[in-house]
């Protein structure tokens, strides 16, 4: 039962700041991130990798895009191991500035033109940077708002930091499909790109003013506090258990729950990034429509998907993290059918529905989950351990679903094989979610796994149960 009187339960003012700062921060960490993923399928192709055949060479950009998400678990074991040990909002900082600091850089990169090989090179380095910090974003801002917000709400509260993602990507897009609207094609190829990067620095600058004036996860706070009682007493660790790094810890007690982390994951990030970078090349290249079609269409669908999002996360207070998910993922798995068969209409309207709709159904994987994948770890692992389920899942999902849907579409020259990809991903998370345990409702201050430390290897899901 949730004691009101906990510090996991400020009044509602405290949680609308730190959801406020949370959000602006994750909006801008995800706008640079997804704004290298659109550049990708429209510029960097040309300006960066120029082939003969414009697939090949958006595939090599995506290969980069890619080459971002293999950083991210080493970012989330990076922050989550000092996130565990000196406080969550740090690491959110210090991610921000990375975040920023790379993606602005970008902007002021020769292309391929001007210095050849060493233009790639440089902008695979600051790709790194990218995936490294939003590695340890993620798993930073969900859990200093699930943290700070009391456990009946928490879904609610949580999501938005979710829906920072969308509002990222629709910021990226609208600058690209403002910049695509006003500027011939010659002159967005020569220097109208870069300025949705150099943009990138006053976001940052913005970001970084609210996100400092967050005070630090009471959860943490309480957590770290029985720590020091312990060491004064002579115990090792919390609660009797032997201090660890917290990803040993992760892997030794919660192993579990990372895989469960990573398939209520998988179909959502392949999802997500076909609906969105994917569906530009599609559009574009294999559609042969203007590149205004896509970005209009995914600017309306995230749109969309930014106002729902908490809506979902709210329904998974009332009626469960794994029912809201099913309801995303087996939607999803029946629409991957439906979606490029619209798609292939041509119709800028059809187009804009399947995408929305599309998105809408993502949202209900992405709102609950990052209540669902906080709640499955304790405090003294929690950074770690959902930064590693988290970003072990961008590695087999995301960082390959566009360049597996580019080659599937450059061999088959048509969307079936993309559907059965698209549902065969939904189906994964399906599954998962089916055999996980509900964790709504739990009381985040408990330390269950590490009270019972010889049965966690046999039954620590069981402490996500609410």
């Amino acid at each position: 039962m949730t004691d009101t009187a906990t510090p996991a339960s400020p009044p509602r003012t405290g949680i609308a700041r730190v959801v406020g700062a949370s959000l602006i921060g994750t909006t801008v960490e995800w706008y640079d991130f997804f704004l290298y993923g659109s550049a990708a399928a429209l510029v960097f192709n040309t300006l960066f990798f120029p082939t003969g055949d414009p697939l090949v060479g958006t595939l090599i950009a995506f290969v980069t895009y890619a080459i971002g998400f293999v950083a991210r678990p080493l970012g989330g074991v990076v922050f989550g191991h000092f996130g565990d040990r000196i406080g969550r909002k740090k690491l959110l900082v210090l991610s921000l500035l990375m975040m920023g600091g790379a993606t602005f850089a970008m902007g002021l990169l020769p292309t391929y033109g001007t210095i050849g090989v060493g233009a790639p090179i440089l902008l695979t380095v600051l790709r790194l940077v990218q995936g490294f910090a939003l590695g340890g974003e993620w798993g930073g801002a969900v859990l200093i708002v699930s943290e700070h917000g009391g456990d009946k709400h928490r879904g609610f509260w949580a999501s938005w930091p979710q829906a920072g993602a969308p509002g990222g990507n629709l910021l990226a897009t609208g600058v690209l499909a403002l910049l695509a609207a006003v500027q011939s094609e010659e002159a967005f190829l020569s220097w109208g790109w870069r300025i949705p990067f150099l943009l990138s620095g006053v976001l940052v600058v913005i970001g970084l003013w609210i996100r400092v004036s967050v005070s630090e996860s009471p959860v943490f706070l309480a957590a770290q506090a029985a720590a020091r009682a312990d060491a004064e007493r002579g115990v090792s660790g919390t609660l009797g258990v032997k201090d660890q790094a917290p990803v040993v810890e992760v892997f030794r007690r919660s192993w579990r729950e990372v895989l469960t982390a990573i398939g209520t994951r998988f179909g959502e990030n392949i999802s997500y990034y076909l609906l969105t970078s994917f569906l530009l090349v599609y559009v574009t290249v294999h559609l042969g429509l203007p590149k205004s079609t896509a970005l209009n269409a995914v600017l309306i669908g995230s749109a969309v998907h930014f106002v729902t999002i908490p809506l979902w996360g709210a329904l998974s207070d009332r009626i469960g993290r794994r029912p809201v998910t099913l309801i995303g993922s087996v939607g999803m798995a029946v629409w991957a059918f439906v979606f490029f068969a619209l798609l292939d209409g041509k119709s800028f309207a059809v187009i804009t529905l399947s995408v929305t709709v599309g998105l809408l159904l993502h949202g209900a994987m992405y709102g609950p989950q990052a209540a669902f994948i906080s709640e499955m770890f304790d405090t003294k692992v929690r950074y770690s351990g959902a930064s590693m389920g988290s970003q072990l899942a961008s590695i087999v999902a995301g960082a390959l679903a566009p360049i597996i849907a580019v080659q599937l579409l450059k061999d088959f020259d048509t969307s079936l094989p993309l559907s059965l990809y698209l549902g065969g991903a939904a189906l994964v998370t399906t599954v998962t979610v089916y055999f996980a345990r509900e964790t709504r409702g739990r009381d985040l201050n408990r330390n269950e796994v590490a009270a019972a430390p010889e049965t966690a290897a046999a039954g620590s899901g069981a402490s996500g149960s609410g």
